[in-house]
């Protein structure tokens, strides 16, 4: 192998569901992905938010990642991420300083501004379109819960958030960046392909970045679909199921559970379908374990990122699991990274 991933690799799990499974079957699966990711030596493992979504079981983040923290022992575990403007900033320093209490050192903050995706789940979760244009605000109020209290509420505490410190990414689109590098926060964004828009929101964020309480320099983590597999084929495949539930929900406005990857090729697509279902396709970066340690080594080179945070799906859960450890065997991950992260604003990672 002429190539190695020389920085840490980290797991987002979305907790998708599968065609014949329940939801609780899917989270629990989650939690036993955590334990498998935690003996691969991966360096984080997220979890993400997502309301009425048929596809996802995810819908509460915290609570999951103390479920896989509960599960674990030393991997880093962490959100990506709450979704700021769905929640009241009292009740997220809260739920986090539970977290970080309960498992010291090992918790990860990440945070994003998207809300939901239809009217009526807005509505549900009190959020409104726009206040994705108040996530700035949001983000420096979540930190004066955990500094000693939010000036808008004097005489009001976020216990046990006060004093602690947990490690604050900002997931982020290439607007997005501006806001983490002014908030001295991580900054979390998409774009494995590499793409010049990717590469320009890194260096604005780098050059942008203001050493907070938060972090004394800037880190980035680089966000996206891997999968590897002995054959490019196999790898190929694997990316399948996904694609035709992106397609699925932008001609049918549903996010469906995934359907094994024999099923979606064996499909007569509408030419609808298939322009979505070709798009989802593209973007990442799979193929056998030297390809992809090739890619990733020149996208790495071409980024200067801290470390790489993979979140694939695929409806053949073992295959899947398998991809995983020819990914950790790229990094040379032979074992746990430990506790380590950026958890203290001294820019330890």
């Amino acid at each position: 192998m002429s190539s190695r991933i020389s920085v840490p690799l980290s797991v987002l799990d979305r907790s998708r569901t599968r065609r014949g499974h329940d939801p609780g079957e899917a989270l629990r699966d989650t939690v036993a992905f955590a334990r498998e990711a935690e003996a691969l030596g991966y360096r984080r493992f997220w979890v993400s938010e997502h309301h009425s979504v048929p596809g996802v079981a995810g819908s509460a983040p915290t609570v999951l990642a103390a479920a896989v923290a509960g599960a674990t022992s030393r991997i880093r575990v962490g959100t990506g991420g709450v979704m700021l403007p769905n929640h009241r900033t009292m009740v997220v320093a809260e739920q986090f300083g539970v977290l970080e209490s309960l498992f010291p050192g090992r918790i990860d903050m990440g945070l994003g501004r998207s809300v939901g995706f239809t009217d009526g789940i807005r509505r549900a979760l009190g959020a409104e379109k726009d206040a994705m244009g108040g996530f700035a605000e949001r983000l420096a109020e979540l930190a004066e819960w955990f500094a000693g209290g939010a000036s808008a509420y004097p005489q009001v505490h976020a216990r046990p958030a006060e004093g602690l410190r947990v490690p604050v990414f900002v997931l982020a689109n290439d607007a997005g960046a501006d806001v983490a590098a002014e908030a001295g926060a991580a900054l979390v964004i998409g774009g494995l392909h590499g793409a010049d828009a990717t590469v320009a929101a890194i260096e604005r964020y780098r050059k942008g970045f203001r050493p907070s309480a938060l972090r004394a320099e800037p880190y980035v983590v680089l966000a996206g679909n891997v999968a590897v597999a002995g054959t490019a084929e196999e790898a190929a495949r694997l990316l399948v199921p996904e694609a035709w539930a992106m397609a699925y929900s932008r001609t049918r406005g549903v996010f469906p559970p995934l359907v094994p990857a024999e099923e979606v090729e064996g499909r007569t697509m509408t030419a609808r379908e298939r322009e979505h279902y070709e798009a989802a396709l593209r973007g990442h970066v799979h193929g056998t374990e030297d390809a992809v340690a090739a890619e990733l080594a020149a996208l790495v080179g071409r980024t200067g990122v801290d470390e790489l945070l993979v979140t694939t799906n695929s409806y053949d859960r073992e295959a899947l699991l398998d991809s995983y450890r020819r990914l950790a065997r790229l990094a040379g991950q032979a074992g746990p990274f430990g506790p380590s992260g950026p958890s203290a604003p001294s820019g330890v990672s």
